[in-house]
């Protein structure tokens, strides 16, 4: 007698969000992540490549290399991450307004952010610097500059959702709603946008990232109960597509960043970083990211592969 595959079905699923002005979308799955044999995931996930607007000065040699000819220019960095490496989303960080470092004004970082957005045909992430006071005033200006691209603005959180809340819904932008790791503020954080008017359509959730090492296993397990709660509860304030911000951390890691000459043992560093962002990316796509915000080229090009082959 041939084996059956054991199946379990849902009539629910995760809301589809509309990114940008174009046709791309995420979410609208009615499966837990890759189980095609149970349903349907309408949308692959998406890679978003980050771009930053200060020139970061204090990158691993292997990524700032890597990046060298568009480090210091944030508008030729996004167009070569959409016609060279293939990316679905750019995800513009505006850290040169932080408080603590350039402070630069919210009218400047505006102007970048419309500019970036102009400059390429694909969705647009913008966070400012995760502060949340500055973040607040910062998305009002990029919201008003870019008035109905439909970015996704933030990072919204407690202190400032409000403020980005009513930017997004005044100037037709989306939103990033971002808690520490735990599903239940994230769902809080939800309500507090959906009261405030925003479309649940319109959220993105990013529960915090810890990379390979450095908290993986709490982004995983929460990242997989929110989808269990979407899919086998019904639980309408969780049914937003996820993200999985991996860049930043998986290149704070020592073991990724460390020359060779100081740690011998780990081997080289020019594989070691950019294995650190491919095993961070893909055990998150596994857990339930609709979205995975990347650094590397050759990270990027290998996760790429995983997606291709996971929905095939």
């Amino acid at each position: 007698m041939a084996f059956e595959v054991p199946k379990e079905t849902t009539d629910s699923k995760i809301r589809e969000v509309t990114l940008g002005t174009g046709d791309v979308k995420v979410g609208g799955e009615n499966i837990l992540p890759f189980y095609l044999f149970e349903g349907a995931m309408p949308n692959r996930p998406k890679i978003a490549v980050e771009v930053y607007d200060d020139n970061p000065q204090t990158w691993s040699p292997v990524v700032a290399d890597a990046l060298k000819d568009v480090i210091a220019d944030p508008v030729a960095w996004a167009k070569k991450a959409q016609d060279e490496w293939g990316a679905d989303i750019i995800a513009l960080r505006l850290k040169s307004t932080d408080p603590k470092g350039d402070d630069k004004p919210a009218g400047e970082a505006a102007k970048t952010a419309a500019a970036v957005a102009d400059a390429v045909s694909i969705p647009v992430i913008v966070y400012g610097a995760e502060d949340a006071e500055k973040d607040g005033e910062v998305m009002k200006a990029v919201a008003a500059a870019a008035e109905g691209k439909n970015l996704i603005m933030g990072p919204a959180n407690e202190d400032n959702y409000k403020t980005i809340g009513a930017a997004a819904l005044g100037y037709g932008q989306s939103i990033s709603a971002k808690t520490p790791i735990d599903v239940n503020l994230a769902k809080q954080l939800n309500i507090l946008l959906s009261n405030l008017g925003v479309d649940v359509g319109k959220i993105i959730v990013d529960p915090t990232t810890g990379a390979l090492g450095y908290g993986l296993e709490y982004t995983y397990s929460v990242m997989e109960r929110f989808k269990i709660a979407a899919l086998r509860q019904d639980d309408s304030m969780t049914q937003m597509p996820l993200i999985a911000d991996v860049g930043p951390e998986a290149w704070k890691a020592k073991e990724a960043k460390a020359p060779a000459t100081d740690e011998p043992q780990w081997g080289d560093e020019n594989k070691r970083g950019v294995l650190w962002e491919i095993l961070t990316a893909t055990a998150l796509l596994m857990a339930g990211a609709d979205i995975v915000i990347m650094r590397h080229p050759d990270a990027i090009k290998t996760v790429k592969q995983v997606i291709d082959n996971l929905m095939s």
